[in-house]
């Protein structure tokens, strides 16, 4: 059996839902169910189903910020 491991570099993340995060790549990931989310149309526009809830690229876009670093040094 041969196994596949893709590994993608998170970037930002939702202001409103942090568990929600994008990538370098524009893929959008549940951090929380480890899952990849799909991209949806609906009524002719383009987003995501984020918490049982339809955004908007365009509305995601206002919202996003950087993923915060943290540093936890030991001493």
């Amino acid at each position: 059996m041969n196994t596949i491991t893709v590994t993608y570099a998170l970037v930002w993340q939702i202001s409103f839902a942090p568990e929600y995060k994008f990538s370098t790549c524009k893929k959008c990931f549940n951090c929380k169910r480890n899952s990849q989310l799909k991209q949806v149309m609906q009524g002719g526009s383009i987003g995501y189903n984020i918490r049982s809830k339809f955004y908007t690229l365009n509305y995601l876009k206002s919202k996003l910020e950087r993923i915060p670093v943290i540093n936890n040094f030991p001493f």
